[in-house]
């Protein structure tokens, strides 16, 4: 049985995470700061949910080192999941210091928590936007990552480098796990899925950027789930791997299958391509099948009933 720490657990991954390590027989302990980036509603209800299956949640910043410690010590933690960062690229132009603060200043302190228990293997997310500017598709995991678009994608390319740093002096076990563009039931209210979702529900014109002429590589939660915990039992000394679902998707196309899923018309305020944002993103999962066996199931046409189930489920 691993004994698991999940940072950022209240959130939409470590949720899912967190109940799938749970049903499967490990002890999960969560740790988070239920922020207000978006509803703390929402954590909240995630939070009653694992506590209700045993998962305690820890409320506390990961700036704690000290706690942190405290928690790897007392619970006997093999391994160490560190989701919890500020997410969303839009924000990072207005409100820097929370991105310098989370994803730089909060990574270091959790690593360097970990540097003083060897045998813990750290399994860090990472993110599709530290490709960029990359114009080669599919991206691989070889390919160079020095030229991000935001100050998000930035922060998460430092985190590559810094866990490089670790491994390197301290022989800390570091995974990196580039997500891409994850959606399901319970997840984050400012992703595109959920805000198109409700703006058509209500009537309201929904923001197409670039004039729609956009792809994403919409991967379902599940499969990035098991793609996680397939990082987790491999324990690898040192490796990065790319969790997406390797068939993006135009953005014109999602709003199509939510239109008829909904049974509405979506208004569209076509708009310019806003700072920060990419054009594509496409992940090459080779190395991850080959290591993982990773290999995602769920399309989008089959995933959009089972986000849209949950949607009213939650919003009635």
């Amino acid at each position: 049985m691993k004994r698991i720490l999940i940072t950022g657990s209240a959130g939409f991954i470590g949720f899912h995470l967190a109940m799938h390590l749970k049903k499967r027989g490990d002890f999960c302990i969560g740790l988070d700061n239920f922020n207000n980036y978006y509803d703390p509603k929402l954590k909240r209800t995630r939070a009653d949910l694992l506590k209700k299956e045993g998962i305690e949640i820890i409320e506390e910043d990961i700036q704690d080192r000290e706690q942190i410690k405290t928690l790897l010590e007392t619970h006997k933690i093999t391994h160490v999941v560190h989701l919890a960062a500020q997410a969303g690229v839009l924000r990072s132009l207005t409100h820097p210091d929370d991105y310098v603060s989370s994803n730089l200043q909060g990574f270091v302190s959790v690593i360097e928590a970990c540097r003083f228990f060897p045998k813990i293997k750290f399994i860090y997310a990472s993110s599709s936007s530290v490709y960029g500017l990359n114009e080669k598709t599919p991206f691989n995991v070889e390919d160079k990552t020095d030229r991000p678009t935001n100050l998000y994608g930035a922060t998460k390319k430092a985190n590559e480098l810094i866990a490089h740093a670790y491994h390197h002096i301290y022989g800390l076990a570091v995974t990196g796990l580039r997500y891409f563009t994850v959606y399901g039931p319970w997840g984050r209210p400012d992703m595109a899925f959920y805000r198109f979702t409700k703006q058509i529900q209500e009537g309201k014109p929904i923001q197409v950027f670039n004039n729609g002429q956009m792809k994403r590589d919409f991967t379902y939660i599940d499969d990035i789930v098991l793609g996680t915990i397939a990082a987790i039992d491999l324990g690898a000394d040192y490796e990065i791997f790319n969790l997406g679902n390797n068939r993006p998707i135009e953005l014109l196309y999602l709003i199509q299958l939510l239109e008829e899923a909904l049974g509405k018309k979506a208004i569209k305020e076509m708009l310019p391509m806003q700072p920060g944002e990419v054009t594509e993103t496409f992940a090459d999962i080779e190395k991850s099948q080959k290591h993982l066996k990773y290999q995602p199931s769920i399309s989008i046409e089959e995933g959009i009933p089972l986000f849209l189930n949950w949607f009213k489920q939650y919003n009635s």
